[in-house]
């Protein structure tokens, strides 16, 4: 069972490794470079690069979730507030990738019919979400079993609290708008400050 649990340790870091660098490079390389590619490059782009990059990314996220799973499953007793926090940070996120990014990319790419520019906003705005989260998911993920404030209690008022803040944002990212997350830096400072939130709430209700 030990090695099981190293197993699937390395495997959840490595295919999230391949997930949340991809999410990153959507949103910060990808995304910017689209918008100033030539008409050419930009349909070489979304033709072979694009499909290649979100093969890898769905799959990297579904992977994650797996292992993510397994290593849940081992924990038992030593689930806290942190971890179930990350978890479902990381969840929404799995979700996100699957039931709005993947669908509506296929639409921008041509893949399938449909508006492209209206899907193209619902997938970033998902995106964008995705980044968001990313912080705050990675830090409550090492902060459970390694964070000086740990302790093994559960659904405690912050943990209520915490999850409350994230379903609004999550509720945003399927029919709101991008808000302070349309630019690279917003999201970038957005991910940050929700971190220190999250924590805060944690730590102190």
């Amino acid at each position: 069972m030990e090695y099981i649990n190293i197993l699937a340790r390395w495997s959840h870091l490595l295919f999230g490794i391949t997930w949340i660098g991809l999410l990153y490079y959507f949103n910060f390389i990808q995304g910017g470079y689209f918008k100033d590619a030539s008409p050419e490059g930009l349909a070489d782009a979304k033709s072979k690069l694009a499909p290649k990059a979100l093969w890898w990314f769905r799959w990297g996220a579904m992977f994650t979730f797996i292992t993510g799973i397994i290593l849940f499953g081992g924990l038992r007793a030593s689930i806290n507030e942190y971890i179930i926090v990350g978890g479902v940070l990381g969840t929404l996120m799995f979700l996100n990738v699957w039931l709005i990014i993947w669908p509506k990319q296929k639409i921008v790419l041509g893949m399938v019919e449909g508006d492209a520019a209206a899907a193209g906003a619902k997938a970033l705005l998902a995106s964008r979400t995705n980044t968001l989260f990313s912080a705050p998911m990675i830090f409550c993920m090492l902060a459970g079993p390694h964070f000086l404030g740990y302790t093994k209690t559960v659904f405690t008022t912050g943990m209520w609290v915490a999850l409350a803040v994230v379903a609004v944002l999550q509720i945003n990212a399927m029919i709101g708008k991008q808000g302070p997350i349309a630019s690279v830096r917003g999201v970038i400072v957005s991910s940050l400050v929700l971190t220190a939130v999250l924590v805060v709430i944690l730590e102190n209700l």
